[in-house]
């Protein structure tokens, strides 16, 4: 998804024009993987300079946007941050998504994971253990790259280009043998599929299948996945264990919608 796409698939829930073009502003800033100049973002919206200048100086009065030294870009502000941080808080996914994941966890007998969208990573937030002896744990509050495990391309496909662009260039930092075209089949097939898999990925001997959850306008906002050693996960229906993750992560996203 584009930034514009992503401004114009933006619905208009009532309120004024102005605010609706304040609201159109911060949300393309949210998805920005950079600055933002007046021109970029008047292009973007089909907007007047003169009034996206008159907005990003009433949002930078306000710290919700900041400029960059010796620059007419901007970027968001420490208010914006402390209000997402706020946010994350005020939702409670861990809560919400408890019984879901407790549920999914009975059912597969496999440990199930919460991990949420921050920035350009991801975080564990939660996770049910396992009954088994033999499981998979994860560290909550743990970040990791975007680029890489289910749990991760689960998110990163239904992001704007930008963050594949950002993960494609670590990836090619980082692995001799990546080959870019392969990657971004393998981010369409989860597109496609609804799911993402990883099989000694991440860790020897530990497999994962995920799936991402939305929010009410469409925007991913984590996923979460069934994960345990991949000696049970060869011997089961993959198709079959990956429809109740998609389940799950599809009911998580329907209370996010209420």
């Amino acid at each position: 998804m584009t930034l514009k796409n992503a401004a114009e698939q933006a619905p208009t829930a009532g309120g004024t024009e102005a605010a609706d073009r304040v609201a159109d502003v911060l949300l393309l800033f949210s998805r920005a993987e950079g600055a933002l100049g007046v021109s970029e973002i008047a292009r973007t919206l089909q907007l007047s300079k003169a009034v996206v200048h008159r907005i990003l100086q009433s949002l930078s009065a306000r710290g919700l946007l900041t400029t960059l030294d010796a620059s007419a870009s901007y970027v968001l502000g420490p208010a914006a941050i402390g209000m997402g941080n706020k946010a994350w808080s005020q939702l409670d996914f861990r809560t919400l998504a408890a019984p879901v994941l407790r549920r999914l966890r009975d059912e597969t007998r496999e440990t199930t994971t919460l991990s949420v969208l921050t920035n350009h990573s991801r975080m564990y937030l939660d996770q049910f253990e396992s009954p088994q002896e033999i499981k998979m744990v994860v560290d909550i509050g743990a970040r990791h790259p975007l680029h890489s495990g289910a749990s991760s391309r689960a998110i990163i496909a239904f992001l704007p280009d930008a963050y594949v662009d950002e993960a494609v260039t670590a990836l090619q930092s980082t692995k001799s043998d990546f080959r870019e075209a392969d990657y971004r089949q393998l981010l369409e097939t989860v597109r496609r599929d609804g799911y993402a898999t990883s099989f000694n990925e991440r860790g020897i001997g530990a497999a994962s299948i995920a799936a991402p959850f939305f929010d009410r306008t469409g925007n991913v906002l984590g996923s979460i996945s069934s994960c345990g050693p991949i000696f049970r996960f060869d011997a089961v229906d993959t198709e079959g264990h990956a429809a109740k993750v998609v389940a799950a992560a599809r009911e998580i996203s329907d209370l996010l919608a209420r």
